[in-house]
């Protein structure tokens, strides 16, 4: 059983982090949430956060703090849910609220735990994968879009008796299970994510429309194969797809016409499964806001620098999104014209 007087916070008001905080006072526990926005921090210390969708209609008032320096010292566990981008500035200022065990547990997306080891120390950091999804439908109002789990795991694959204390408090949000592979899980979401996110931002479509042009589907296997092989270098174990559905190791096996024909079927398939989502960083560019991209393929390019693996595509890719970010390209199918990806 795990108390319920620990000291929690939640750093990150998004989808991930309030509908976390929500459910996790629902279940008894008071997390503390940061909510840098001033006039969403009003609504969610009353009336409350409004969620709806797959998980029900809820409104949970919140104890909230504007900023991590509002925060109280001592903190036992801290669920970090910022924006990737703001991942390590927020490590900075949360360091002098922590105690020497204390643990910071990141939902953040791409792989940010080695950045955030780096200012916080190994020993306090614990991976999370995300598998399910929310998004923001208004001031205050979040709806739960997607169902899945959290997976949890030290990140140096050792036994820690910590990870019996934050499963309960993630189960009380979604099933959560432990994992000895937790790189592992992480680069396994960022594999799909690298793709999925990041063509989906390139081109300004949805994942149906994307995924329906064969030029894109072979673009897309590309992103993986060279994500595969800088995870083999860095002797990574890579987990199947959230869900266990997609063994990346058995679908890039083989250069036959025959395995060409079953990776676009899937794929196509997935298109057709997920056909009206927008990638995540799509959104971010529409809203005039920076994507993840530096942890998501630019983590694999970064990684492939430190280990001497070549990766034209995913190269070609962060070059692309950088230059939407800084308003020299739009948001447009034609970019898949660009001589860049001739080859496909």
């Amino acid at each position: 059983m795990v108390a319920k007087n620990l000291k929690v916070a939640v750093v990150g008001a998004g989808a991930i982090g309030g509908v976390t905080a929500a459910f996790m006072k629902k279940a008894g526990w008071d997390p503390v949430l940061v909510c840098k926005h001033a006039d969403t921090l009003a609504q969610v210390k009353a009336p409350g956060l409004q969620i709806t969708g797959l998980k029900g209609t809820h409104t949970v008032p919140l104890s909230a703090v504007q900023t991590i320096t509002e925060l109280p010292t001592g903190l036992d566990i801290v669920f970090h849910a910022t924006k990737a981008n703001d991942g390590v500035a927020a490590a900075e200022a949360l360091l002098p609220k922590l105690k020497p065990d204390s643990v910071v547990v990141s939902l953040q997306n791409g792989i940010s735990e080695d950045a955030l080891a780096e200012v916080l120390g190994r020993e306090r950091v614990t991976g999370c994968v995300v598998g399910w999804g929310a998004t923001h439908t208004g001031c205050g109002k979040l709806e739960v879009t997607s169902d899945g789990e959290f997976i949890v795991g030290n990140i140096d694959h050792q036994p820690d008796g910590r990870l019996e204390m934050i499963r309960p408090m993630l189960a009380a949000v979604q099933p959560t299970r432990i994992s000895d592979n937790i790189m592992g899980e992480l680069y396994s979401k960022l594999m799909i994510n690298a793709c999925i996110n990041s063509l989906g931002a390139i081109t300004g479509v949805t994942l149906g429309e994307l995924l329906a042009v064969r030029k894109i589907r072979s673009i897309f296997i590309a992103l993986m194969q060279e994500a595969l092989a800088v995870a083999t270098a860095m002797g990574i174990r890579v987990a199947p797809s959230t869900g266990g559905k997609l063994d990346y190791y058995r679908f890039l096996a083989g250069s036959g016409v025959l395995k060409q024909v079953k990776r676009h079927l899937v794929i196509r398939m997935i298109g057709l499964k997920y056909r009206r989502i927008r990638s995540s960083s799509l959104q971010s560019l529409e809203r005039g806001r920076p994507t993840e991209i530096d942890y998501l393929n630019g983590y694999i390019c970064d990684r492939a620098d430190d280990h001497g693996v070549p990766v034209p595509v995913n190269r070609a890719v962060v070059a692309m999104i950088k230059a939407i970010e800084a308003k020299q390209r739009p948001l447009s199918m034609e970019n898949m014209a660009d001589p860049v990806f001739a080859e496909f």
